[in-house]
């Protein structure tokens, strides 16, 4: 689709948020006025906006004010509403942190002022309002743990038994040959990695907040493996002062007792075991080797073990999943009675297999996911509370996806990472250091080699990188 901008500069806005309504859409954007097809944009002495596509055209226009981008946004989405009939609860918001700009405008203008600019100008619903406000008011209070020495440690093991079909992360499948044989050389220079990165933070007297292992399936790895690399961790890092310690067991068809028992005789706090659905058909169709039933018994497991922290991740939305199979899914894991349970909604990633495959995003499936996220708040709301959430590009209906938890068991990594409130040290392939200046909003980011293979390959230069984060505090601290 074209988005033609005549005499503004607001096309970048204007390209996200047509994308709210047409996630897989081709957009090109021109400076050059056709007849054709495509949406039009103008300022001049008044807003224009006008649509075509096919024998829908729609045409607005609407006095200059004191924000013409929000006007022509709010243009945009009335348009794009009738032509779609879709209508983006988050309305013109575009961003994937609405809580953290909730917070950085009730600083500017108060909280009444805040609630009035959220629906009346971005045109929220009254229930994401609501929301984002619930969570922002958790968030203030994780936040302010944060000090101006705090740093949290991210480690990336980006191997999974099998490659779902949602998936768009760095991620190799262990049933390929190809990829298993990378592990151990990757499990060793990582190890390696670990070492190098305690010797910065320690030389530059930082203190550990949280650490969260994810990926991947880090569980994927073996139980001597994932031994060394937590006392890895243990040894090169001064842990008297984290608050937590998380590990991503996402795939109950990696969880085994012995495993558990290794992470159960470490510093590790918490866990993930990842049902994404209790439905055996949508567990095939996504591309999981695992049945329900092999959920339910990991999490007994881990529960036998000792473990009093554990959360489950939904995904709403998945192919043929349907509404009362979400309600279903949604109440098998609620009555595991997990101390956190984040619902999130399917996002059509185009490195995903299924944004290669196209699926769409239409009215109907768009129906269908706000359906399970309204379940999803009156099933949680009272014995849960939302402690974290953020929005990602294609979701399907523009929805979230929301960490839901019982009293004082919120993953503080999760917020510390989302509202970028300390620097996040990350190591392995794929992941991504964060340095958060002393003060003010600056953050800048140092990248590993993003695949495994470029990962051990460029091992020597990866560690030579890591030289940037003693120059950056020595800059801004």
């Amino acid at each position: 689709m074209r988005i033609t901008v005549v005499n503004h500069k607001y096309h970048y806005e204007m390209e996200k948020l047509v994308r709210l309504f047409l996630p897989n859409e081709k957009i090109e954007v021109t400076k050059e006025n056709s007849d054709g097809d495509g949406l039009y944009t103008e300022v001049s002495d008044e807003i224009t906006v006008n649509f075509k596509a096919g024998d829908f055209e729609k045409r607005l226009t609407a006095p200059l004010c004191e924000d013409n981008e929000m006007q022509m946004g709010r243009m945009v989405y009335s348009i794009f509403g009738e032509y779609t009939k879709i209508y983006p609860k988050w309305g013109v918001l575009t961003g994937v942190r609405p809580s953290k700009l909730l917070m950085a405008t009730e600083k500017r203008l108060g909280r009444e002022k805040t609630k009035e600019y959220f629906l009346g100008d971005l045109l929220v619903s009254e229930e994401k309002y609501a929301l984002a406000r619930r969570v922002a008011d958790c968030e203030q209070r994780i936040i302010s743990l944060s000090k101006e020495n705090s740093f949290s440690l991210y480690i990336s093991i980006p191997f999974c038994p099998t490659r779902c079909s949602y998936c768009s992360f760095v991620s190799h499948s262990v049933q390929t040959e190809k990829a298993k044989a990378l592990v151990p050389k990757y499990c060793d220079l990582l190890l390696k990695e670990i070492e190098e990165t305690g010797k910065i933070a320690k030389a530059l007297g930082l203190r550990l907040e949280s650490v969260y292992i994810g990926g991947g399936t880090p569980t994927t790895i073996s139980a001597q493996q994932m031994e060394d690399l937590l006392k890895a961790v243990t040894d090169n890092f001064d842990l008297s002062g984290c608050r937590e310690f998380t590990v991503e067991a996402g795939r109950p068809d990696t969880v085994t007792e012995e495993k558990l028992k290794v992470l159960k005789n470490s510093p590790v706090t918490r866990i993930s075991i990842n049902p994404q659905t209790f439905s055996d058909e949508v567990l095939k169709n996504i591309g999981r080797c695992h049945s329900a039933e092999e959920t339910v018994t990991a999490f007994n497991l881990a529960r036998r073990i000792g473990f009093d922290c554990i959360n489950m991740d939904l995904i709403a939305g998945l192919p043929g999943d349907t509404a009362d199979g979400f309600k279903y899914s949604l109440d098998e894991a609620f009555s595991l009675d997990p101390e956190n349970i984040t619902v999130h909604t399917l996002a059509l990633k185009r490195s995903s297999n299924l944004g290669v495959q196209d699926m769409r995003v239409t009215s109907e499936n768009a129906k269908k996911v706000n359906e399970m996220l309204k379940y999803t708040y009156e099933k949680l709301n009272g014995k849960y509370a939302p402690y974290y959430m953020y929005r990602q590009s294609k979701s399907v209906g523009s929805l979230e996806n929301t960490g839901w938890c019982k009293k004082d068991t919120e993953c503080l990594y999760n917020i510390f990472m989302m509202e970028e409130c300390h620097t996040i040290f990350a190591v392995g392939a794929g992941a991504v250091t964060k340095l958060k200046a002393q003060s003010g909003d600056y953050i800048e980011r140092i990248f590993n080699f993003k695949y495994p293979f470029e990962y051990i390959s460029g091992f020597e230069e990866l560690i030579k990188r890591k030289k940037r984060i003693t120059e950056f505090y020595n800059t801004y601290f």
